[in-house]
């Protein structure tokens, strides 16, 4: 009798209905969601998934989930949190679970406990009615960034300007920027000023994302046209000369996942001008500071 109670209490315990899957799930409500590289809009697609889509979420990161994607190249991706409903998983007949129960049903005399069997599961299991969508690879798409708007303070002299920058899908985009500065002439005790525009064309390597952040490092060339005006203080005198010059950059620009339109670059410049005024140099090493809003 008491062999018999044994055999019944094992086949409970091994029995998959007491099998409970301990990692959390995101389950897509909506028709299709972007899994990204990063927990960012800004970082690259690497696959889209289905209404139904059951995710494996190994961690939480602000607005964002991490889950395995084993179509990465890494095993792992990002989707928002508010594209889905985070719960435990329970396994159950119609959920795949990676332990599966095969032992044979309890007999009157005691047997050996059946060893259970380790099952490879498929982690994503999107619906495959109606339109939804099922899970398919995409090549990187690249940032989301594209268009943004800013201000950028610095320069060889300290100058305040406005800034527009535009990034392609691939590596490349173009800057213009438009910036005041103002100084003293050390040789005559007069008021300098200098407006400036300069055009400029981008290269991007490769990005670095992060949990939390994003980082694009870039290199950067271009002209810049000058009009500048002095004002003699001893006498009085104004006067005026416009020219143009050449610079190269480099620079980086980071974005923070719980603000992905927002970014901030910091460049290090190299310019070559010829001086207008004697005593104004508006060439040589710059550093300068940029903030922009991605509209798109």
């Amino acid at each position: 009798m008491i062999r018999q109670a044994a055999a019944v209490v094992v086949v409970l315990l091994l029995s998959p209905s007491w099998v409970t899957a301990q990692s959390p799930e995101l389950t897509i409500n909506v028709a299709s969601a972007n899994v990204h590289k990063g927990p960012s809009n800004t970082s690259p697609v690497l696959g889209v998934v289905g209404r139904g889509a059951k995710l494996e979420v190994t961690r939480e990161v602000g607005d964002w989930v991490k889950i395995a994607f084993p179509p990465a190249p890494d095993g792992v991706g990002y989707v928002r949190v508010s594209l889905g409903a985070v719960s435990n998983g329970v396994a159950s007949a119609t959920s795949k679970t990676p332990i599966q129960n095969t032992a044979a049903p309890a007999r009157a005399s005691a047997q050996p406990t059946p060893t259970p069997r380790v099952v490879t599961a498929q982690v994503i299991e999107p619906a495959q009615t109606g339109n939804q969508l099922p899970v398919r690879n995409t090549a990187p798409s690249g940032p989301s960034h594209v268009f943004g708007l800013g201000a950028r303070l610095g320069g060889p002299a300290l100058g305040l300007g406005a800034s527009a920058r535009g990034w392609s899908r691939g590596r490349l985009g173009i800057q213009l920027e438009v910036a005041r500065y103002e100084m003293s002439n050390p040789v005559d005790l007069g008021t300098v000023s200098s407006t400036e525009f300069g055009p400029s064309v981008l290269y991007a390597f490769n990005d670095h994302v992060a949990d939390y952040t994003w980082l694009r490092p870039y290199l950067g060339a271009g002209m810049n046209f000058y009009r500048s005006s002095t004002t003699t203080s001893l006498v009085g005198v104004d006067t005026s000369d416009s020219g143009f010059g050449a610079q190269m950059f480099g620079g980086g620009e980071l974005s923070f996942a719980s603000l992905p339109q927002f970014a901030i670059s910091t460049e290090l410049s190299y310019r070559w001008f010829d001086a207008p005024f004697e005593g104004l140099d508006l060439g040589g090493i710059g550093f300068s500071v940029a903030a922009h809003w991605y509209v798109k």
